[in-house]
């Protein structure tokens, strides 16, 4: 892969291409975007300079691991949307392959928050907040009313019905080879409750907050096309609703900023259809089960590359946030033998824990503050993984012995800890196991919670199943 400096030169010979074009200051590679690149710009054009955005493939195709229909019709799918009048980017030129740089094209800067914890929480978009889950409803609808026949994206896109989506996640998760029966739970239950006959529209794949970039007026654009299909359009409003999109606010179901309520009501009023709640909820627990795969998938690239960056290691441990969440919607309850004690109490000087706080506390409090953009961004995720290592030396032996006990007691044999995993796992892949089986969902419960314990104990989706039984 090319580095930051080579990417400038490689860039400046190919914007040479457009119109007005006359130097390349400056490329920055953003914080976010860890499956594609995305870089802003500042060009000298004919009529003064101005900001421009680079969004790029991560590897050769032949490398990559995300199945989407690829970077060049995600930019057709940006003009299709502008048409419709779905705030977004002027796409400007699209990348060649003699120039080097892989899939990719170079489109309009549009000012605004892209992230989604500043967009729910500035005071300078608190105004826009309110109307922004109607606003989400506008644009969902008419992403929808994309003609696929017309518009050739039918010959341009995988269709893919719900039960299709579940098992081909379901079957991505499996060859990871690391049992998480949360997993499999939640695709067998998604399997028994697909929606009957949705509808086929286009599907953005990955409207959420992160994707957005909103401004004080309101939404300014929606990005990241990179996994649009044709299927059940109420996909995308239940990912939108999704837990691990709310960034701490749990109490507004939509993006963390906006209600079921608006939200439907913005769909409606330009679709002219009602949307179903429960169809909704389907598509949210799909969307729990999906990014709880991702992650994985996440951690799986990072092992096999081409991408071998700490952001890519870290969001694998984020699986259990997503499970926690299936958690919640599925099988809430009383949380069994949850570790809040033990931790390294040897006679080193230092201890383990207190090197890991070390390094920790010295990211946090001089690197992070120090360094800008995406350096600064990527100390504070190393700062957190090794926060996880922190709490898995202090928890990490007691939670795995819980769960071996709890998995000896509901197998009935006696067996290493990963080799119990897989058998559950397998049992509910096959239908050995059935989902009422005793002392099941008590198990997936507290080892879910267990896990997430260790990996993010902050996380909204902990705390809601702390609260909804009695800790033991």
């Amino acid at each position: 892969m090319p580095d930051t400096d080579e990417i400038q030169s490689l860039l400046a010979d190919a914007l040479e291409r457009m119109d007005g074009f006359v130097a390349l200051h400056s490329l920055e590679r953003l914080s976010g975007g860890a499956s594609q690149e995305t870089y802003r710009l500042r060009v000298a054009m004919a009529d003064g300079e101005r900001s421009l955005a680079l969004r790029r493939s991560v590897g050769p195709v032949g490398e990559r691991r995300f199945s989407g229909p690829g970077l060049a019709v995600e930019a057709r799918l940006m003009g299709l949307a502008r048409q419709a009048g779905v705030p977004g980017p002027e796409v400007h030129m699209a990348l060649r392959p003699e120039d080097r740089l892989g899939e990719g094209f170079v489109m309009e800067w549009i000012d605004g928050e892209s992230l989604g914890s500043r967009i729910n929480r500035s005071d300078d978009l608190a105004a826009a907040r309110m109307g922004l889950a109607r606003e989400c409803g506008l644009a969902l609808a008419r992403i929808h009313a994309i003609d696929v026949d017309s518009s050739g994206l039918r010959d341009a896109l995988n269709e893919v019905d719900p039960a299709d989506e579940v098992r081909q996640t379901w079957e991505r998760y499996k060859g990871f080879g690391s049992p998480q029966p949360m997993i499999d739970f939640t695709a067998r239950w998604l399997l028994d409750h697909l929606p009957q006959e949705p509808e086929r529209a286009l599907v953005h794949g990955d409207f959420r907050n992160g994707n957005l970039v909103v401004a004080p007026g309101g939404m300014a654009a929606v990005l990241d096309w990179e996994i649009a299909h044709i299927g059940d359009p109420m996909r995308d409003l239940g990912w939108l609703c999704t837990a691990s999109w709310r960034f701490g606010h749990p109490e507004q179901p939509v993006g963390g900023f906006g209600s079921y309520e608006d939200l439907f009501a913005g769909y409606e009023a330009e679709s002219g259809r009602p949307v179903d709640p429960d169809h909704i909820r389907f598509w949210e627990v799909f969307g729990s089960f999906w990014w709880s795969v991702g992650c994985l998938g996440m951690a799986d690239q990072y092992r096999s590359g081409p991408d071998r960056s700490v952001e890519r290691a870290a969001i694998g441990r984020r699986s259990s946030e997503c499970q926690v969440d299936c958690v919640n919607l599925l099988i809430p309850g009383p949380v069994a033998g949850v570790v809040r004690e033990g931790g390294d109490d040897g006679l080193d000087l230092p201890r383990v824990d207190e090197l890991l706080e070390s390094v920790s506390g010295y990211l946090r409090s001089e690197v992070v503050p120090a360094m800008d953009g995406r350096t600064g961004f990527l100390a504070r995720v190393a700062a957190n993984s090794l926060d996880i290592v922190g709490r898995e030396v202090e928890y990490g032996a007691e939670a795995r012995r819980l769960e071996a006990e709890r998995l000896r007691n509901l197998l009935g044999v006696d067996l290493p800890l990963g080799e119990l995993r897989f058998l559950l796992a397998e049992g509910l892949r096959d239908g050995t196991i059935v989902m009422d089986a005793d002392g099941l969902v008590d198990h997936l419960r507290s080892t879910v919670v267990n896990q997430v314990l260790i990996d993010q104990p902050n996380y909204p989706g902990c705390v809601a199943a702390l609260e909804s039984g009695q800790v033991s």
